[in-house]
């Protein structure tokens, strides 16, 4: 008899942010048509009305909600907000990030500051409020932090973006530890080089090609790269991950050695 794996999620609910683009738009969408209902997350919420309307086309239930990762009140209203909505999302996608590049000597304290503030305080008080809830309700759950290749490996000019990555590498395992009595699970995502809008420009110049040469697979990631991890992690299909950080990559880390 073949043994079938439990990736069903229809049905859960799910936050997601920094939904408004790039990535948390992709993760949001694809919880979406998995048949989660889905709270989009972004400071502007009306940045997300056609990410909510695009839902419609495929049956898929989305809704906006404003939040600010680096304000713990606005953190603590979108969640409320969330379950009013949706239930306690048993899936949050800790997806809201920013990066400054600076070298170390010509870094402005406020370059420094905010990106700890977005990448490592902002997805703290969000797995926190999430975790808390989940305990709350007594359903469990699935924290999914969205790292980078960079909170293991360095690059010039990414002192604070590479720390806060790091560090939230860090913080998931220590989460993961404590929270695992209350079956909720915390892994990370350490994408490589995902193509974007954001960055697009730069890979069309020759830095950005000759980088994209230094990658094993002599390509850059594409958003569906994550698709199948993201399910993996929300999904029982990973019931016995927790604490995890895995590279999507296309083998990049191991180029870097």
């Amino acid at each position: 008899m073949t043994e079938v794996f439990d990736f069903q999620i229809s049905g859960k609910s799910a936050l997601v942010t920094g939904a408004s683009s790039g990535l948390g738009w992709r993760f949001a969408k694809v919880l979406a048509q998995a048949g989660c209902k889905v709270v989009a997350c972004a400071r502007r919420a009306d940045r997300l009305e056609e990410l909510v309307q695009e839902a419609a086309s495929y049956d898929g239930e989305i809704h906006a909600v404003a939040m600010d990762v680096t304000n713990v009140t606005s953190v603590v209203e979108a969640f409320d907000q969330a379950v009013n909505l949706v239930g306690t999302p048993e899936i949050t996608v800790n997806n809201a990030g920013i990066a400054i590049r600076a070298k170390v000597l010509e870094m402005a304290d406020e370059d420094w500051l905010s990106v700890l503030d977005t990448n490592l305080n902002g997805v703290f008080w969000c797995a926190r409020e999430a975790a808390k809830r989940m305990e709350a309700a007594g359903c469990g759950g699935s924290i999914i932090n969205i790292a980078s290749l960079l909170g293991s490996r360095v690059l010039p000019g990414t002192a604070n973006y590479s720390t806060s990555k790091a560090a939230v590498i860090q913080m998931t395992k220590a989460m993961a530890l404590e929270l695992a009595r209350h079956n909720i699970r915390v892994n990370a995502i350490c994408p490589g080089y995902i193509l974007t809008d954001i960055n697009q420009a730069f890979f069309e110049t020759e830095a950005g090609q000759n980088m994209i040469q230094s990658i094993p697979q002599r390509r850059l990631g594409q958003a569906s790269d994550l698709d199948g991890l993201l399910l993996l992690l929300a999904s029982p299909a990973s019931g016995f991950m927790t604490g995890s950080a895995i590279n999507v990559d296309g083998g990049h880390a191991l180029a870097l050695g």
